[in-house]
């Protein structure tokens, strides 16, 4: 596979210390070979940042892919995630999960290490502290949160004497907690958007292929382009085809305008999609049904 020439915002520097890459691979619900070889294409293809997760179930396959390729571990930015239970975010239990993800990793140190979600009856207090450990201990570099409200983000960097690098949530043209974003942008966190191509429903929009059009590009890649032109955006999409995964790094050499921008900002969701949100009818009557409707039926209409 072809290397593509990298950007020189791919792997920005800020202070002296190497922040998050402005475009990262995500691994989530894939696993063995498939895992393995889709992480091999994407460090050939010329990602440095690889992102996994303790619930993912594949630090093993990605530690073996990172392990056998060619690419100098120095080189890669490496994250994954602790389940944000709280007997697993307790300050010994914590740093013992860290190190299970080290020793599945294959690897000596983190580049970033993030708790994934919160559970309001965790002690954020002794959470914090055990992740400022791994960083004084040189197990872990840089520290973040997933998925953490603007008041559980604001009480992380109260308590937390190394910077909170970033917020990984749920952002696309679809979707995305603007208050959010714009706090994170306006204290120096870093917003990594997953999900940047709505599970796959962003590829057939045609308000992103008639913007792509004009740049030879198509509507995934705009959707992608629209995130990490944002300022203090990153993000890291899936894919499992190398076609794919080489065409989703393939976002440097073009620029939306404004108008581009504003446009794609203004996007309403598929009707399906947004029923099936949290507050959608769709959501809803599921919460009520529950396991009297199968999950089939939900994802066939959503």
């Amino acid at each position: 596979m072809k290397r593509p020439q990298q950007s020189a915002d791919m792997t920005p520097e800020k202070n002296g210390t190497t922040t998050v890459p402005t475009l990262g691979f995500g691994t989530y619900r894939t696993g063995g070979y498939k895992c393995y070889n889709a992480v091999r294409n994407a460090l050939d293809c010329g990602y440095t940042h690889i992102d996994t997760a303790m619930a993912y179930e594949n630090e093993a396959a990605v530690g073996r892919a990172i392990e056998q390729s060619s690419v100098d571990r120095e080189d890669i930015f490496l994250t994954t995630k602790i389940k944000g239970y709280p007997e697993m975010v307790e300050y010994e239990r914590l740093i013992e999960a860290a190190k299970g993800c080290l020793e599945r990793l294959g690897t000596e140190y983190l580049d970033l290490l993030l708790v994934h979600w919160w559970n309001p009856l965790a002690d954020m207090e002794e959470t914090v502290n055990a992740l400022n450990t791994l960083v004084d201990d040189g197990l872990v570099d840089q520290i973040g949160v997933s998925n953490f409200s603007i008041k559980e983000l604001k009480q992380a960097m109260r308590l937390s004497d190394a910077p909170i690098a970033t917020n990984q949530i749920e952002y696309h043209p679809y979707w995305g907690d603007e208050e959010l974003v714009r706090f994170c942008q306006d204290n120096d966190v870093t917003v990594t958007a997953y999900s940047p191509l709505a599970e796959g429903r962003a590829v057939e929009d045609d308000v992103l292929r008639s913007i792509g059009d004009r740049y030879g590009k198509s509507a995934a890649q705009v959707s992608i382009r629209w995130l990490i032109q944002q300022e203090n955006v990153v993000t890291i999409p899936k894919a499992a085809t190398p076609k794919h995964i080489e065409a989703n790094i393939d976002v440097f050499d073009f620029e939306l305008t404004d108008r581009d921008m504003r446009r794609i900002r203004k996007l309403k969701p598929p009707f399906w999609y947004r029923e099936n949100r949290e507050g959608g009818s769709i959501y809803e009557a599921r919460s009520v049904l529950g396991n009297f409707v199968p999950d089939s039926l939900y994802n066939r209409i959503a």
